[in-house]
């Protein structure tokens, strides 16, 4: 702006490249959007899944650093005099199973062997056969259909180098 002109946030001057999306976000031929929208719907479930595979990671993170503590606990107990009671909790729960016979890392382990691995790969396979492997494509048509063509801060995609 300078000069003391208000920004209008029309561009004049902005390529047409920006004012097109990326091939990458643009669907094939013939891809209807009956298609675009189910491939929308299996991204969101895997998107869901990283989420809690993410609570999942924290859950494993939390309850380490709980044994940790239980393990303070513990020595805080025998150095208060309670013998017994530390070593109840040290026999009892230190170290305990999470699971029967499992440890946080190995849930994460099976979750991330059989169930979340399994879904990205056909996640990928569906996006694949359908749209040349083409993500987002939901969210890209949302895009262009929500943004303001033409204006500041809403070009379908950055110029190169951003």
């Amino acid at each position: 702006m300078g000069h003391g002109v208000p920004d209008s946030g029309r561009l004049t001057h902005m390529s047409t490249d920006r004012e097109v999306p990326a091939p990458e976000h643009r669907r094939p031929r013939g891809v209807s959007d009956d298609t675009v929208a189910a491939l929308g719907k299996v991204s969101e479930a895997l998107e869901t899944v990283e989420r809690a595979r993410g609570h999942l990671y924290s859950f494993h993170q939390l309850i380490g650093h709980a044994d940790q503590q239980l393990g303070e606990a513990a020595d805080a107990l025998q150095e208060a005099g309670h013998v017994e009671l530390a070593g109840r909790l040290r026999t009892e729960l230190v170290g305990r199973n999470v699971l029967c016979g499992r440890w946080t890392f190995q849930v994460v382990e099976e979750f991330d062997d059989h169930y979340w691995s399994p879904l990205r790969e056909h996640e990928r396979s569906v996006r694949t056969e359908l749209v040349e492997g083409r993500r987002h494509l939901f969210e890209a048509k949302m895009k262009e259909e929500r943004r303001t063509h033409g204006r500041t801060g809403h070009e379908a995609r950055p110029s190169e180098g951003e």
